[in-house]
């Protein structure tokens, strides 16, 4: 009875994993968009004026509401699967994916400050911010998002391709997919819009993969 407590915590491991990545890859995807919609990041002086639509700001106001559980779901998400991975990982790695995790999910946080203070200018209520401090607020937010965090989540992401090959715990596919995840979140987020997306669609893969293989896992498991 003993020995079936500590067997069935480290099965259910992969599922916990794969249901944080997932409401964690879903609840930054909906960020990113919202944000998108809301401060567009090529935005000018009309876009300034445009900002006081109320649709435009709830946008705003329900990304920033979504980014602190994005936040506690990716570190339930990180302490998981670094859990799946196990006792035998590399340590130079899993300090670089631990490391990695944690200065993206810093990085996000402060983008989510800087895009409040778009919101927060002190200016009467109803009217435009002024140019000055749309122009600052919007091109300190996309910078923390798509220069800093992004290419944080590029090494997340490729430590972790390179723990699931060397340990077999990831298809090869999967790891490919990892490379030009990374590749795409180092050298193209920063200039393509909407390119960030590709990081919780891989997210979203990793989870499925890992909930996959630990159903499987469970399913050969004696009794």
């Amino acid at each position: 009875m003993q020995r079936n407590g500590p067997d069935r915590r480290a099965w259910e491991t992969p599922r916990a994993a794969g249901l944080a990545g997932v409401v964690f890859a879903l609840l930054l995807a909906a960020t990113i968009v919202l944000l998108r919609l809301g401060i567009p990041e090529g935005a000018d002086a009309a876009d300034a004026e445009g900002f006081t639509d109320p649709t435009r700001r709830e946008a705003v106001r329900a990304a920033l509401a979504l980014i602190p559980f994005a936040g506690i779901f990716f570190l339930w998400f990180l302490g998981a699967v670094r859990a799946h991975v196990g006792d035998a990982e590399d340590r130079f790695l899993a300090t670089v994916l631990l490391g990695s995790g944690l200065v993206f999910t810093a990085i996000l946080f402060g983008a989510a400050a800087s895009a409040t203070a778009v919101l927060a200018v002190a200016h009467p209520a109803g009217s435009a911010p002024s140019l000055a401090t749309w122009d600052f607020g919007r091109h300190f937010a996309y910078t923390l998002l798509t220069d800093y965090a992004m290419r944080m989540a590029a090494v997340f992401v490729s430590s972790m391709s390179v723990i699931g090959t060397r340990m077999g715990v990831l298809p090869r596919w999967l790891s490919a997919v990892g490379a030009v995840t990374a590749l795409v979140l180092l050298f193209v987020s920063s200039n393509v819009p909407w390119a960030e997306l590709v990081f919780p669609a891989w997210s979203l893969l990793l989870s499925v993969h890992i909930m996959l293989a630990g159903g499987r896992r469970r399913r050969v498991t004696p009794a």
